[in-house]
């Protein structure tokens, strides 16, 4: 990471603001010198079906907030015609990191505006299973898990509940 600039803030070696501190597996910031676990680069470009894999190896390792950057990765490199099906599997990421942090609102909120963002683009001709992935699956997954988190199940386990991202078929 880069230094701290003048106004005292972390800064990446672009002098862009970026928290140098560690991070846990739900993207938390933990104090400096704690060990945390590794962060994604930022800006990778891979093909999207490398996305989908380098995401479900995280979401397996219960590391939503971190699959989540690889889904932003791809939502700004890929196509603009992809922007809406990468942007709403990062969303669906960042509500399953909300939701085992116990953000109730916030990971309920998430989960469902990512459901609608990836079944808006698949109902757009974008398909049901772009790169094998299952639309209709996810977003029946994220309203149930959303439903589950606002009728009181507190805080999940991100690994326990990480979605399977490309279904059977």
């Amino acid at each position: 990471m880069g230094d701290v600039g003048s106004g005292g803030r972390d800064r990446d070696t672009e002098g862009r603001a970026r928290s140098a501190r560690p991070r846990d597996g739900l993207g938390r910031p933990l104090p400096y010198g704690a060990p945390g676990v590794e962060r994604q680069p930022e800006g990778v470009v891979r093909t999207p079906r490398a996305t989908v894999a380098e995401a479900q190896s995280l979401l397996d390792a219960g590391k939503p907030f971190h699959a989540h950057e690889v889904f932003e990765d791809a939502w700004k490199s890929g196509p603009e015609a992809e922007r809406t099906l990468w942007r709403g599997l990062a969303q669906l990421a960042v509500g399953l990191t909300h939701a085992a942090r116990g953000n109730v609102t916030g990971g309920a909120r998430l989960l469902r505006r990512g459901a609608g963002a990836v079944e808006e683009w698949a109902g757009g001709g974008g398909g049901a299973r772009p790169y094998g992935i299952d639309v209709d699956g996810l977003a029946r997954w994220a309203r149930e898990l959303a439903g589950r988190v606002e009728g009181g199940a507190g805080s999940v386990d991100a690994k326990g509940e990480a979605p399977r991202l490309c279904g059977p078929g």
